[in-house]
């Protein structure tokens, strides 16, 4: 896994632009998607499962513009898991290679439309080419503030959050912090997604119900749902048919109202 470095949490003025909203108008100020449905799609129409990931690819970018033309903030798409790596080496090969043309082709659009770009994830499994295009977006869009749009990409939340309890272990050990002053905020600023707020709403494609290893300890008061739409067909009605349900809800924290 990545080094984790602390990340402070950013200033009202280096969010979002959507995020200085009044906050009153029932929207997530961060989606997360967990794309999934990819290969059924392509097996429904007798094509290979590299179709697939390419209408999926085609869906991706639907999603950023539906999530800008909505005023979200934050968007975070789990597009490839730590587990993933253990499909067949050519379907592998094909969806790194699908990213290196996304991260080619569309950043010039996403800076254009003031989106930031981020990936969170164990770089270190990725070619050194993938990485090299990966630090060059980042570095293109990092002064953008109208939406945040982070890929995890080689993620998995539970190594994640091993790699944060070592962290600060090793603090402990060096004596730059005591076992005794970690708090919920301090363990959340060592995640890879220090600064970011957590997941509003959890959108998962194709009528699959589980988190499947994505943003654990981020999900913990998200609201979740679930439709039967398949990746390749997901677009901004979708979205909004999700958003919806999202409004319809009573967001509590444990707490009860009167």
């Amino acid at each position: 896994m990545r080094a984790n470095p602390l990340q402070p949490a950013k200033t009202d003025a280096e969010r979002p632009d959507a995020l200085n909203r009044a906050g009153d108008d029932g929207l997530p100020v961060h989606v997360a998607i967990i794309m999934d449905g990819n290969g059924r799609w392509a097996k429904a129409r007798g094509l290979p499962r590299t179709a697939g990931h390419k209408r999926g690819a085609d869906a991706v970018k639907r999603a950023v513009k539906s999530a800008g033309n909505l005023g979200i903030g934050y968007l975070t798409l789990f597009g490839f898991s730590s587990e993933n790596w253990q499909r067949p080496e050519g379907e592998v090969r094909d969806l790194l290679g699908l990213l290196r043309f996304y991260l080619e082709n569309e950043i010039t659009e996403l800076a254009a439309n003031g989106i930031r770009f981020t990936i969170i994830g164990d770089r270190a499994r990725l070619p050194a080419d993938t990485v090299k295009l990966i630090e060059s977006a980042e570095a293109r869009t990092a002064a953008n503030t109208k939406m945040v749009l982070t890929i995890a990409l080689s993620y998995g939340s539970r190594q994640e959050i091993v790699a944060t309890a070592r962290a600060l272990a090793a603090d402990c050990a060096a004596g730059a912090a005591k076992a005794e002053d970690i708090t919920e905020d301090s363990f959340a600023q060592r995640l890879f997604t220090a600064g970011t707020p957590d997941p509003d709403l959890l959108i998962r494609t194709s009528g699959e119900q589980r988190i499947s290893n994505f943003l654990l300890w981020q999900l913990a008061y998200s609201e979740l749902v679930f439709t039967e739409t398949l990746w390749p067909d997901f677009g901004q009605k979708e979205l909004e048919d999700a958003i919806a349900i999202y409004r319809s809800r009573e967001r509590r924290y444990g707490a009860v109202t009167n």
